[in-house]
């Protein structure tokens, strides 16, 4: 579109205006080619006629729509002209409140004149990591994207700072240095980021001074290069400084003073360390008294000394160097004050006796005579002679005053280069950024040399800005692939010729300084004769002592006087060697010839930028012009090798009043800094650039639904853009972004602004359209209304008579009588069909009940028997297995028992062999016998008699002894089977038994030694007695099995009881499907109350019988009568009636839990009665051994009577001895059947205990069948009452809202019983495993019930709850549970804290052994290896919560066995008995709490690092209500920063879901809910903070639009935390300034209402962030309004007396106090066992 169509009514233009350069006015007629002139209407309602030349038509420049007024960046403006950019920065300054702009790739600031709270640590940390374009302009935000591209691009940059003089160029720069200084801290200790800040006092001490402009001008020019090292840490800086204003020294203007170092020395003139400088006033010196004023409002000269010296130590500047430095600046002053008399005759003279000669010659140690002498003579050398002449007042003034400025201008380099040396980069710096601080175009009433220099470097610099802007113009449109077209911009490359070119103004002014008579009028002849035919260089008319030149900005007219002598700048050498001649070393170093030209030259060699003259002699040194033009040539080669960032300052008035604009001002500063030339390159080109999802989310309202419906958005936004603007050239189409030529987005705009008032039109059309029908139709229907009644009364007053009456009434009669005949008629009519109906249709129903009943009945049929069928399979199977299983045992047991018998069998062989060897040998003795007594029978035969009468004795004894012993072996063999028979019973008393055959074996040992000849006799009776044993083994063992066969029969009982526990169960599942019957019953009330009265009575009855046969035995009355209703009169109401079931299914709760507990009680005690079998048997295997042990005695008795029965000589002495073992033998029997009565006594008792138990069980199973079959019957009774009433009441549909009440008032109590059924099926599967548990520890209980039968009293080995390790094992615990521990195992994650526990059940064993060494040992390696373990992964999150969960679980666990008296009163009996006994661990208790806060603190950041990148585009970007769009054009840095395809999404859903992640793994690491709250409140706050600092910083969120989104967002989170359970962490009530800020954006504010509700609503935003986002507040569309000036300052006056912070940002930092709350443990240390996945089998259970 043509921009001359858009010069139409209703639109607006800006003409020309005196006072505010710019005014608008609103087009009245639109206008056409060929108009002669624009009819306009100013804002003051007066008519303009603007005339038009119709040959060449010159309009006045477009105004925006308002919509697009205030933008951040002045490139997004559609109209971009010089009006534009000068009313967007008047209302963001004036309005707003806002400083900066962005205009392209320059930041426009607005010096405010005031102090705002935008500049914080909180403020820069905002910015840091942050795009460009995603906040408010900033200087932060230029110096974070100089510091990001240095970082990524790995190329140094620069922020080049201009201005006027009290732009606030020092302070911008100062600011930038400050944002390096702090996002990239060093890390040393040097801490040389406050150094390089630290210089900033010092340079503005000895170079800033007070101006008519500005009270800390900057008079000299400063480039700092802060260096970076690889990690991009600042290292170091280096300065570099330009043109100081050295005659400032010397004089001052009016209202104007001196450098601020002279003052700030002269207030501290009494301290002690300055009574040595003999200091006075300031109004007493010369050189700071010709200003006048002294002093600067609101500057404390005496605080700002104290300032400097600060910062000078700071810098390594140590006290002897400052004390030179002030006494070179206090001599200054006094020279000032020297006085120089005239003598006459064109001579001069100094006093000696001058106080001010006295102390500079003093302080600088040089010659007083030499110096009056210098000062008022000159030494002019000649070719024979040299002669010494006197000079007049004048130059001998002139030669003090350059004296004065040259031991400045030293001093200053010196100091300069000092801060260098304290700043210095031990190596290489692997990048800077350099921040130029320097003075902008200036142009005065009287301009001169200082201005020239000044202008030339801007001339410089805006040459390397246009090139600058004009390539990145270009890339951009390479990268979008949009044709380039040669774009003509300003070229000041003719200036810069003019200036420092062969024969251009520098050169000629450095070559008349090289003639001795040469003089400023000379000079500017020869300007005028070589450079009168170039069109920049001009010559006034009215003076001839001036020139022009045509810079950039304006035409500059420089007075010539003084050129020569400021650029020649000459001391005489007389007074130089003076002062090189110094006693003073400082003073005397300075002028060194090889240092003055280091000094000058800062050590670096520079080549001028055209060749220059050497000098004939050392007289002849470089120019002040040539010196600056060569250091300017170095600045642009750095520039250039850098990456430029511009930061134009503007003074906005003169009067330097806050927040004043001066429209006249700020456009001559804005022409002269190149704000407008960059927005005059990007106008004629495309200036208005919008991605494809901007423009598509902007314009979608232009679109038709065809083009809407298509995929494709970039060819959406094609098709819309080529029919809504038919010119082809004033748009392009970019790779990412489509390019408008200026003026299209004003013109789609406009678009969419029609359309939106025609929809609203065409909205109010409609409804006030539907409002005026509705209006009309009630008063025409209440005017036919009053139309019958007046016609009814006026036909009724005409015809009413006797016969009318009559004839009416009878016709009234007639009809009557017919409608009521018709009536009838029809009524049975419909009876008769309506009768019908019903019985067609109940019959149906009733068929189709009945088949389904069927259906039913047969199903349950088929499901019995094949149900039946699976549980007899399943039985069967696990018969067969048990079998076999006992199968398996048996024949083991019978192998073992033959393998035994067979060891016996073999010894037993063996034995018979050694007796048949020994009585062979008998034999043969007595052989040897018979042989000598036959050879001696002739000589003894009365002895022969005699042995023959023995030996017939022995021979009887012999066989009488043979019977014996075999009666012995029938005993022995009785024995042994009673001794197989008791050894279940023998366990009980066997330490009774061990003593009695200790006994016995010390009386086997006496009578072994009485009883050698006498062995036969003995072996008889221990075999009678082993077989005395056996025997009563046989019986025990009997016994045993008869116990066994008990305990399987118990077993079998227990598993009757847990199925019908399943049963009951079952039943139990059954109720939801009864409750869903009844809620039919509750919508078919109303026909049958009488009959559900009776019935329900009738179920009450049936329930409260069924409730208490099932509850009488178990719960007491008061408790019955809970559980059933009283009301007999209201039982017939359904609720009651569920109330009723309700009560059965408590009953049936109660039933279980009943049950559950008697079967705990029976699991207990088969638990002791298998502990006791277990006993037994062990005792059984000791009593083998002893009977083992026994055989062996008997068998070597057995030896002996074999050896013994072949002496005859011993018989008499062996009887006697058979006599004492008989007795002794009647002894040990009369024993033993002691001993087996004992055992059959305590066998009998315990089967009897056995029986007793087993019958209860019965007849508690069934108790138990006879309650589930009462259930059953009542299940078959209800049910017949639902099929009943079902019957009756099919035809009853209307309560429809009862009924779905009622649904889910049941589906949520049948969700609840399910989930119960499930717990109890949860329950029953826990203790299924907890009975085989135990059974697999019974073994682990016999060393408690062998303490028990001991005759000493001994500790029950129960489990202590302790764990046994060595001392050397102790690495090994530390590393296997802390330091190899994965917080993702299966086993921690089933016991939340079970490192905790086995650290604590340790931590018992140290204080049970009370060993401290061990117990500090372990504490210590403990807490030292949570440390380092959280120092080696401090960004893993689920380590540190699994840590965390630990350490405060450790913590609870050492408070809640403490033994202190308020940590125990929750703690169980046996909680209490296992408190630590030795040691007093609350020092530990301190350092595991202060170790926990520390975890904490890390656990917080890693969540805040990990949910802080979603926040913002979460929170506040996301458009969570869709429709609503807050999205609007940006400019350049938005834009060249915004790559919406490949950039990752966050909405609110992504915060939640992150939330959700954090909180599910608090949970599975068992953290304490109140832990748990501080966490997420903590997360809430960030969220909040963040959102709120982000809104305060950016213009962009802050409308009504992305209220409600950021409202919306914060409802969700709302509804996550009551979700979550998490409404008492009070985590909602952090978001409360976010919610007030959203509710601020949305509310109304105009009227006085608004502003008092708002100071009321918003309590929790203090008056700073009130302001600032109403001065923010930006409208979307034109129906919105801004927020008024006046309003602003209303709300403001009203919230000024609030008390709190005035701080703009919230502290994201700021960290709630953690408490960590004490929550005693239920968990039983004596039951936890250590999982074997943990490697801690050196851990031993006590």
């Amino acid at each position: 579109m043509a921009l001359l169509e858009l010069y139409t009514e209703f639109n607006r233009v800006w003409i020309p205006d005196a006072e505010h350069v710019w005014k608008s006015a609103e087009i009245v007629r639109d206008f056409y080619s060929g108009d002669k002139v624009l009819e306009l209407l100013l804002e003051d309602g007066t008519k303009h006629h603007h005339p038009v030349d119709p040959s060449t038509p010159c309009l006045p420049p477009l105004r925006n729509p308002d919509i697009l007024v205030g933008e951040n960046d002045l490139t997004a403006l559609s109209y971009l002209h010089e009006p534009a950019v000068l009313h967007n920065l008047k209302v963001r300054f004036v309005e707003s409140r806002i400083i900066y702009t962005y205009c392209g790739i320059i930041l426009v600031a607005v010096n405010p004149y005031k102090q705002l709270p935008i500049y914080g640590d909180a403020i820069i940390h905002a910015y840091s990591g942050q795009n460009m374009g995603d906040m408010d302009p900033h200087i932060f935000a230029v110096a974070e994207e100089a510091y990001k591209q240095m970082a990524r691009n790995h190329k140094n940059q620069s922020i080049i700072v201009s201005g006027e003089s009290g732009a606030g160029k020092t302070v911008s720069a100062r600011y930038a240095m400050r944002y390096f200084a702090i996002v990239s801290k060093s890390g040393s200790k040097t801490r040389v980021e406050d150094k390089v800040l630290a210089s900033n006092p010092v340079t503005e001490a000895i170079g800033n001074a007070k101006t008519t402009r500005n009270d800390n001008s900057s008079r000299f020019g400063k480039y700092t290069e802060i260096s970076f090292d690889r990690k991009y840490r600042i290292i170091g800086a280096n300065m570099r400084t330009y043109l100081l204003e050295k005659s400032r020294v010397v004089f001052q203007a009016d209202n104007e003073r001196n450098y601020h170092i002279f003052y700030q020395m002269c207030s501290c003139a009494q301290l002690p360390e300055f009574k040595s400088l003999r200091l006075l006033s300031a109004d007493n010196f010369r050189y700071t008294c010709m200003g006048g004023d002294i002093t600067i409002e609101g500057v404390d000269d005496k605080k700002d000394m104290e300032e400097t010296r600060r910062t000078f130590s700071l810098l390594g500047l140590k006290e002897d160097f400052q004390s030179d430095v002030f006494k070179v600046l206090a001599a200054i002053l006094h020279l000032g004050n020297l006085e120089i008399r005239d003598s006459g005759k064109d001579k001069s003279s100094v006093s000696l006796s001058d106080p001010h000669l006295a102390v500079f010659c003093e302080l600088l140690g040089v010659s007083v005579e030499g110096l009056v002498r210098w000062l008022c003579h000159r030494r002019i050398v000649l070719v024979a002679e040299t002669v010494v002449k006197p000079v007049p007042k004048k130059r001998a003034v002139n030669a003090r005053d350059a004296l004065a400025k040259h031991i400045y201008a030293h001093l200053f380099d010196c100091i300069i280069n000092r801060i260098n040396t304290a700043l210095q980069v031990p190596g290489k710096p692997h990048a800077f950024i350099g921040v130029l601080d320097i003075y902008g175009f200036e142009t005065f009433d009287v301009n001169s040399f200082e201005q020239f220099c000044i202008n030339y470097a801007n001339e410089k610099l805006q040459q390397q800005f246009n090139l600058h802007v004009f390539k990145l113009e270009q890339e951009e449109y390479m990268k979008e692939d949009i044709p380039w077209t040669l774009i003509d911009f300003y070229d000041n490359q003719l200036v810069i010729d003019l200036i420092e070119a062969k024969m251009g103004i520098l050169d000629l002014l450095d070559e008349e300084c090289l003639f001795p008579q040469g003089t400023d009028q000379t000079w500017l002849m020869k300007l005028h004769n070589y450079l009168d035919n170039n069109p920049l260089f001009e010559k006034p008319r009215l003076s001839k002592e001036a020139f022009v030149i045509q810079h950039f900005a304006d035409k500059v007219e420089y007075q010539c006087r003084g050129f020569l002598e400021k650029n020649r700048d000459t001391l005489y050498e007389e007074l130089v060697d003076i002062m090189r001649a110094s006693k003073f070393p400082f003073l005397a170093h300075f002028f060194q010839e090889e240092e003055q030209n280091t000094a000058n030259s800062k050590g670096i060699k520079v080549r001028p930028a055209r060749p220059g003259l050497k000098p004939a002699n050392k007289q002849l040194r470089a120019s002040v012009g040539d010196k600056f033009s060569s250091s300017l040539s170095l600045l642009m080669e750095t520039l250039n090798a850098t990456t430029p960032h511009y930061v134009r300052c503007i003074k906005p008035n003169d009067e330097k009043l806050p927040f004043e604009y001066d429209s006249r001002r700020v456009v001559q500063q804005l022409r002269a800094c190149g704000v407008l030339e960059t927005i005059r390159v990007s106008a004629q080109s495309y200036p208005s650039r919008w991605t494809y999802i901007e423009f598509y989310s902007r314009y979608s309202i232009l679109m038709s639904h065809q083009e809407a419906d298509l995929r494709d958005k970039k060819q959406t936004c094609k098709n819309v853009l080529q029919r809504l603007i038919q010119d082809p050239n004033q748009y392009k189409f970019g790779r990412t972004k489509i390019f408008f030529r200026a003026g299209q987005v004003a013109y789609l705009e406009k678009l969419r602004l029609d359309r939106l008032r025609g929809a609203s039109v065409t909205i109010q059309k409609h409804v006030r359209g539907w409002s005026q029908r509705r209006k009309y139709l009630r008063m025409r229907e209440a005017a036919i209304i009053l139309q019958q009644y007046i016609r009814g009364k006026k036909t009724i007053r005409k015809m009413v008579s006797a016969a009318t009456l009559k004839q009416g009434w009878a016709s009234m009669v007639i009809q009557r009588h017919w409608r009521g005949y018709r009536t009838r008629q029809i009524y049975q009519l419909v009876r008769l069909a309506s009768v019908t109906i019903q019985a067609f249709t109940r019959g149906w129903m009733a068929r189709k009940r009945y088949k389904k009943m069927v259906e039913e009945n047969k199903a349950l049929i088929l499901q019995k028997y094949a149900r039946a069928w699976l549980a007899r399979r399943r039985f069967q199977t696990m018969r067969r297995l048990v079998l076999n299983v006992q199968l398996s045992f048996r024949v083991q047991q019978l192998r073992k028992k033959i393998e035994e018998q067979n060891k016996e069998n073999r010894g037993l062989m063996e034995r018979l062999t050694c007796l048949a060897n020994t009585h062979s040998q008998t034999v043969d003795r007595l052989q040897g016998v018979e042989a000598q007594l036959q050879k001696s029978t002739s000589q003894k035969a009365s002895v022969e008699a005699r042995e023959k009468k023995v030996k017939e004795n022995a021979t009887q004894t012999i066989a009488q002894l043979q019977k014996e012993i075999n009666v012995l072996t029938l005993e022995k063999q009785n024995l042994d089977k009673k001794f197989e028979a008791s050894t279940t019973e023998a366990k009980e008393n066997f330490d009774v038994i061990k003593r009695n055959l200790l006994d016995e074996k010390e009386t086997e040992a006496r009578l072994r030694k009485i009883a050698e000849n006498n062995m036969e006799i003995q072996r008889q009776d221990h075999e009678k007695e082993v077989e005395a044993l056996k025997e009563e083994i046989k019986r025990l063992k009997e016994e045993r099995v008869t116990l066994h066969r008990k305990v399987e029969e118990e077993g079998q009982v227990n598993s009757d009881l847990q199925e019908q526990v399943l049963q009951l169960t079952k039943h139990v599942k059954t109720i939801p499907e009864l409750r869903r019957d009844l809620n039919n019953l509750q919508n078919q009330r109303n026909n049958v109350d009488r009959k559900m009265k009776q019935q329900s009575e009738q179920a009450r009855a049936k329930m409260n019988e069924i409730t208490r046969q099932l509850l009488g035995g178990v719960v007491e009355e008061e408790v019955l009568l809970g559980l059933t209703p009283n009301d007999s009169e209201k039982i017939y109401e359904v609720e009651d009636l569920l109330a009723a079931f309700e009560g059965l299914q408590k009953a049936t709760r109660i039933l279980e839990t009943h049950q559950r507990e008697q079967k705990e009680s029976y699991e207990t005690q088969l638990e002791g009665l298998q502990l006791k079998v277990d006993h037994l048997q062990n005792e059984n295997s000791k009593l083998q051994n002893l009977f083992q042990e026994k055989s062996n005695i008997n068998e070597n008795i057995r030896q002996e009577v074999s050896r013994l029965s072949s002496e005859n000589s011993v018989l008499p002495e062996l009887k006697l001895q058979v006599s004492e073992l008989q007795r002794h033998k009647q002894e040990l029997e009369v024993h033993a059947k002691e001993l087996n009565r004992e055992l059959e006594e305590k066998t009998e008792e315990i089967t009897n205990t056995l029986q007793t138990k087993i019958k209860e069980e019965s007849l508690q199973r069934r108790h138990f069948e006879e309650k589930a079959e009462a259930l059953e019957e009542l299940k078959r009774q209800l049910q017949g009452r639902v099929e009943d009433l079902e019957e009756e009441n099919d035809h009853l549909r209307r309560q429809q809202l009862m009924e779905s009440e009622a649904k889910s008032k049941l589906r949520e109590e049948t969700s609840q019983l399910t989930a119960e059924n499930m717990d109890f099926e949860e329950q029953l599967d826990q203790r299924d495993r907890l009975i085989k548990k135990l059974q697999n520890q019974i073994n682990s209980f016999e060393s408690s019930q062998k303490a028990k039968q001991t005759s000493a009293p001994a500790m029950p080995k129960d489990y202590l709850g302790m764990l046994e390790y060595k001392r050397e094992d102790e690495p090994r615990l530390i590393q296997n549970i802390i330091l190899d521990l994965k917080p993702k195992g299966v086993v921690v994650n089933m016991i939340p804290g079970l490192p905790a526990y086995i650290l604590f059940m340790c931590v018992r064993f140290a204080d049970y052994l009370n060993d401290e060494t061990k117990l500090k040992s372990l504490m210590n390696a403990t807490i030292c290896a949570i440390k380092k373990i959280i120092m080696d992964h401090p960004k893993d999150f689920e380590l540190l919560s699994f840590w965390l969960s630990n350490t405060c679980q450790l913590l609870n666990c050492l408070k809640q066995y403490s033994g202190e008296e308020e940590f125990m009163k929750q703690n169980t009996p046996h909680q209490k008995k296992n408190c630590l006994q030795n040691f007093d661990l609350s020092e530990h208790r301190q350092i595991l709490s202060d170790l926990a806060i520390h975890i904490y603190h890390q656990f917080i950041t890693v969540m805040e690092k990990s949910i802080t990148p979603g926040i913002v585009p979460g929170m506040l970007e996301h458009e969570s209500l869709q429709g609503i769009s807050s999205m609007k054009p940006t400019g350049f840095r938005k834009r060249s920063n915004s790559i919406y395809e490949d950039s990752e999404t966050y909405s609110i859903s992504s915060i939640i879901q992150q939330l959700s992640v954090f909180h599910s793994t608090m949970n599975q690491h068992g953290m304490e809910q109140g832990l748990i709250k501080q966490a997420v409140k903590q997360l809430f706050y960030q969220v909040g903070a963040t959102s709120l600092n982000n809104i305060m910083l950016r213009k962009d969120m802050c409308s009504c639009r992305k209220g409600m989104q950021i409202r919306c967002n914060i409802s969700y989170l709302e509804e996550w935390l009551k979700e979550k359970e998490l409404q008492s962490s009070n985590a909602i009530d952090t978001l409360r300034p976010l919610s007030q800020a959203a509710w601020l954006l949305q509310v109304n504010k105009s009227t006085d209402d608004d502003a008092k509700e708002i100071t009321e609503k918003c309590t929790e935003l203090n008056p700073v962030q009130i302001v600032k986002i109403l001065n923010s507040y930006t409208p979307i569309d034109d129906f919105e309004k801004r927020v008024s000036s006046s309003f602003v300052r209303k709300v403001q006056s009203l919230v000024q007396d609030r008390a709190g912070s005035t701080q703009l940002m919230l502290d994201t930092d700021y960290r709630f106090q953690v408490t960590f709350p004490f929550c005693p443990s239920l968990q039983a240390l004596e039951l936890l066992q250590v999982p074997n996945s943990l490697r801690l089998g050196f851990l031993t259970r006590i």
